[in-house]
């Protein structure tokens, strides 16, 4: 079998080389010609997918080690014959801790307790499942909208879910988390424009990790002029890697699209790439996978840390959005280099937190840390 891989999968090299015959190249480098002799292509989001590229190749079978597909033309593929499959649900973790640390840093920069806000949850997926799980530990009231979700459960759901039109009146913070669709009944394509921003009543943080284009530019832009919203949270952006320069320097976070990067979730991301492969092509074979490495620092202790503190010194310890933030701030043209090599950041389970206040002792195992 032959496999073309992206390079800047991490844990795959000396893996994906079990099942044959491995060539790696970026992803911005996946051209016809690499493509066409291959029977398997291992991906990322940064190469689109479809007739341009796939037409009288060999390819039989497209591993995304992503959640998302709109990188790929499934349209195209699933009329020609050519299999694809992602790794849904193997960054939610990261994603959230994304989450909650940005809004621990809005909570601090604009003197708010996130006790007594309400969050609106958009896509109740994978991902926003996580968040909601999150956010109800961290005490804030939860709004939750996924219709898509709501129609297939129907009447009998546990779930209560509200229409958007009750996120944009109650709602203090909101984070979408739905995959980009541009068609149908629930279509996400500029899901946040001018008419949803001119009726949201309180002034919401916007938190985009999901897709660029499920918010508009120039709506989050002017949004911000007319004191519509409070503030921006962009890990997603249009047009990446040529995202909104204007719109880069108005973020109170701005991050080249890495919310899901924690090596956990790399490391799940291609742990399923590999088994997709496996069943595929009905390999019996048990690969052996690389460890996760540790981080440097695996203790946190919170002894000389004001209790009001700590519980956003543990998680910014395990993950800091503002240091990625000065980056691409300063370098908006490295917007790619940053995203593919991205640094080693491990999720709260790798950490150990002592000396924790008792009120805050819970809400940090709750998290997921190890907190003794």
């Amino acid at each position: 079998m032959k496999i073309l891989a992206d390079a800047h999968i991490p844990f795959l090299k000396g893996v994906a080389e079990q099942f044959g015959e491995v060539e790696y190249l970026p992803g911005n480098q996946f051209t016809r010609e690499s493509i066409k002799d291959k029977d398997a292509l291992i991906v990322r989001t940064v190469t689109h997918f479809g007739k341009e590229n796939l037409q009288g190749s060999n390819v039989k079978l497209i591993c995304s080690a992503t959640i998302g597909f709109d990188h790929i033309d499934t349209e195209y593929c699933d009329s020609h014959g050519v299999a694809w499959r992602t790794a849904l649900g193997c960054n939610a973790s990261s994603v959230e801790q994304y989450v909650t640390a940005s809004m621990l840093f809005l909570a601090k920069k604009y003197n708010f307790n996130l006790e007594e806000k309400t969050i609106g949850i958009v896509g109740v997926g994978n991902v926003g499942s996580k968040v909601e799980i999150a956010c109800r530990k961290l005490g804030m009231n939860v709004l939750l909208n996924d219709p898509p979700r709501e129609e297939a459960e129907g009447i009998g759901s546990k779930t209560d879910f509200v229409d958007i039109s009750t996120i944009r009146q109650e709602a203090d913070i909101i984070t979408f988390h739905t995959p980009l669709t541009k068609t149908g009944n629930h279509k996400t394509h500029h899901l946040a424009d001018d008419k949803f921003f001119s009726s949201v009543a309180r002034k919401p943080f916007i938190i985009n990790a999901a897709r660029g284009g499920v918010t508009d530019n120039q709506s989050l832009k002017k949004a911000l002029r007319n004191g519509q919203i409070s503030g921006i949270v962009l890990d997603c952006w249009e047009n990446e890697p040529d995202i909104d320069i204007e719109l880069l320097g108005m973020a109170d976070i701005a991050t080249p699209h890495i919310a899901g990067y924690s090596a956990d979730g790399k490391w799940t991301a291609t742990k399923m790439s590999i088994e997709n492969l496996k069943k595929y092509f009905g390999i019996e074979i048990t690969p052996d996978y690389q460890p996760l490495p540790l981080p440097e620092e695996q203790q946190i202790d919170l002894s000389g840390i004001a209790v009001e503190d700590q519980l956003s010194h543990a998680v910014w310890h395990s993950y800091n959005p503002m240091l990625e933030t000065e980056l691409l701030k300063t370098s908006p043209d490295k917007f790619y280099w940053l995203r593919s090599n991205y640094p080693l950041r491990r999720e709260y389970q790798a950490y150990t937190v002592v000396n924790s206040h008792p009120s805050v002792y819970e809400t940090l195992k709750d998290l997921g840390f190890n907190v003794i």
